[in-house]
């Protein structure tokens, strides 16, 4: 491929990024200026609204019309819920639109250093996938996060309790304390049983948010607790050194089996760097594979390569 070519596709493509973030961006903009007027008190002041009364710009249209298939494709919702358990400040449309945003311009640097169209068309294709991926990725470390705040969390809880303050209090006193993603939590807890929800179904409803099995049995010991009568500081005391414990336990399963994740990500990662690598120092080298029989063996090999870095991980987790 000729190197203008090459300059002007990587061109292209990085300002189409850059489209998409600033058109995101501004919406964002406006819509935290339209939060700030509805905050303000009633006659404070006169605002402008034609500063956030303007039409929707193109990007805009672009992730509503993304967020009306999502919904259609997706009934169940679970890329809404995905992104909520992420925390992630988007909605649906506008998460599809910047994954396929930067998909093309993955697709676009990848088939620039490669001189192959298919490689980049490969890497458009696998972006979702990396998408869902980071999403769930981060979901797990919001939750790991979460685990190692939660035993510190109830031993607060606890300790408000003996001091005399109530459950929803004490739940309160714990959140201006205690950081995210733990504060965030309880936070929606606190404000959910203040519009007219029991605590105990707040919980619930955390747990299920969560899924985090320590959860699910705090808030069950909680309903016991309420059905039978008890000492709920105590009660939290002895359930945050039960779940210390467990921490501990599932530390050392993570130490030993380190070895075995660390070799299912460089297995799963080597092939795609060395074709990568090679592709760029020696561009023709590799054009066989990219001909005739070469793809499907390649995506055979892939299969075979994916499925391998799956029986690995799955052997070395432990559930503790």
């Amino acid at each position: 491929m000729d190197p203008t070519q090459v300059v002007a596709m990587v061109l292209v493509a990085l300002g189409f990024a850059l489209l998409v973030v600033g058109a995101l961006s501004r919406i964002y903009d406006r819509e935290e200026q339209l939060a700030d007027i509805l905050d303000l008190p009633y006659g404070e002041q006169d605002v402008d609204l034609s500063a956030v009364a303007t039409q929707s710009s193109v990007v805009e249209n672009l992730s509503g019309l993304a967020g009306k298939m999502v919904v259609r494709l997706d009934e169940r919702g679970s890329l809404t819920t995905m992104l909520e358990k992420a925390r992630v400040p988007m909605r649906t449309g506008e998460f599809v639109v910047v994954v396929v945003s930067l998909g093309v311009v993955l697709g676009a640097l990848l088939g620039a250093v490669t001189g192959a169209a298919i490689v980049g068309f490969v890497a458009f294709l696998v972006s979702p996938l990396v998408a869902r991926a980071f999403l769930s990725r981060r979901i797990e470390k919001r939750k790991k996060k979460f685990e190692d705040q939660f035993p510190d969390a109830l031993s607060l809880i606890a300790s408000s309790l003996t001091a005399g303050h109530t459950f929803l209090r004490s739940i309160s006193l714990m959140c201006e304390e205690s950081p995210p993603p733990l504060s965030e939590e309880f936070a929606r807890v606190v404000n959910e049983t203040q519009l007219g929800d029991p605590l105990v179904d707040a919980l619930a409803r955390m747990g299920d948010r969560l899924q985090i099995r320590d959860v699910d049995w705090v808030v069950q010991a909680i309903r016991i607790q309420q059905q039978v009568g008890g000492r709920l500081a105590d009660l939290l005391h002895t359930l945050a050194d039960f779940i210390r414990a467990r921490e501990e336990v599932r530390r050392e399963v993570q130490v030993l089996t380190a070895e075995g994740r660390i070799s299912a990500y460089v297995l799963g990662g080597l092939p795609v760097f060395l074709l990568v690598a090679i592709s760029a120092m020696s561009p023709g080298y590799m054009d066989p594979m990219f001909t005739g029989w070469g793809p499907i063996v390649l995506i055979g090999a892939a299969m075979w390569a994916g499925l391998g870095m799956m029986f690995i991980l799955r052997m070395v987790k432990v559930d503790v």
